[in-house]
């Protein structure tokens, strides 16, 4: 059976076309009657705002003295290097192989408490591998996913929203502090997935569908719309930031996947950390590229990447760029094929031409 977000109802009363994404029945898009459709929600967020239900996204909750020093013994980035009201982007990796378990964002609270963010589809495991590796720590691991809802309101007018609203927020990229929407208490973080300035909004999961409300209304007075998450993937996708089951998974590494800035490279442990040493310096047998078409069409998952009639690598992601206008997408290639060179795409047997380019493919302004 799949699970529902605190907003389903609302969803289908505005007509969205849903689907399964990670075991969430989730709004892909708004209908085109209404002005909706993943191109004009995705291009409301480039220009204006958007907002997104992603409440399907996991919670879990780390509490206890030795919290800090625990998840920075697991997680690969350094959690010194940020404070109490700061986030971190980070990964969990397998202990044997490297691969990646999740890739999360980790809030701290306090040193002994800290609120994970994991994709929907691997809470349960982020939680029971931590779990698992406690040992005699007075550490508690909750999942708390159906604690907080998570609302993104993302775009270059995101401020302005919470400003109408009377909503005095001043924070720096990756940091978040609790304020109020309409007297409702919430969690409100500067981070999002779009590549946008834009803020992540967490309420109870009782009163998500009073804030939806009163944002949904609000971004109308700026050009807005809500969006689904289709163009959250279209969004994601022009800057590179990668997904798990695409560009991250037990099969491939931070290394292969050009995210090892997300690795505390000096730290004394994480785990999987020998076997990524290893793999860092001998060099990856693949490495996570950006392919942006010259010829007409789009690359999708799966898709096979070849230089001079062999195979070269594999599309990860692939899309069609409404800011580009032209097909976009991330794929694991060898080594070997350099920034700037052109490798041909097999989409359903006609061979498409594209550069091989480093992301992002849009100018990001996140800050």
């Amino acid at each position: 059976m799949p699970r529902y977000s605190p907003l389903h109802e609302k969803h289908r009363a505005l007509g969205a076309k849903l689907a399964d994404f990670g075991g969430w029945d989730m709004p892909i898009e708004y209908p085109a009657t209404t002005g909706g459709g993943v191109v004009n929600e995705h291009i409301a967020v480039r220009e204006h705002v958007g907002l997104f239900d992603v409440s399907h996204l996991g919670k879990a909750e780390v509490i206890g003295e030795g919290a800090l020093d625990f998840l920075n013994e697991a997680l690969t980035n350094d959690l010194t290097k940020i404070t109490d009201g700061q986030a971190q982007y980070t990964m969990l990796c397998d202990q044997i192989t490297g691969g990646v378990v999740d890739d999360l964002i980790a809030y701290r609270k306090s040193a002994n408490e800290f609120l994970l963010v994991p994709n929907a589809a691997n809470t349960a495991e982020v939680v029971r591998r931590l779990q698992a590796g406690i040992g005699s720590r007075k550490i508690s691991i909750v999942d708390c996913h159906e604690k907080y809802g998570v609302l993104a309101l993302q775009g270059p007018d995101a401020s302005k929203v919470l400003d109408k609203l009377g909503i005095s927020i001043d924070l720096s990229y990756m940091s978040f502090q609790i304020a109020k929407i309409k007297g409702v208490e919430v969690i409100i973080c500067r981070t999002g997935y779009t590549g946008e300035h834009g803020f992540e909004i967490l309420p109870t999961w009782s009163d998500t569908p009073k804030i939806w409300d009163v944002l949904s209304e609000e971004i109308m007075n700026f050009g807005g719309r809500v969006c689904g998450l289709g163009a959250r993937d279209t969004l994601r996708t022009e800057m590179g930031y990668p997904l798990h089951g695409h560009e991250l998974s037990l099969e491939i590494t931070p290394v292969q996947a050009n995210s090892g800035w997300a690795v505390g490279w000096k730290k004394e442990s994480f785990w999987g950390r020998e076997v990524l040493l290893n793999e860092r310096e001998i060099g990856p047998k693949r490495i996570l590229r950006g392919l942006r078409l010259i010829d007409k069409g789009i690359p999708r998952l799966g898709m096979l990447v070849q230089v001079n009639g062999n195979r070269a690598g594999i599309v990860t992601s692939g899309t069609f760029s409404p800011s580009l206008k032209c097909g976009i997408a991330l794929a694991l290639l060898e080594p070997e094929i350099q920034i700037g060179s052109r490798v041909s795409i097999d989409v359903r047997g006609k061979l498409l031409e594209a550069e091989v380019v480093k992301p992002p493919f849009v100018e990001s302004r996140v800050k």
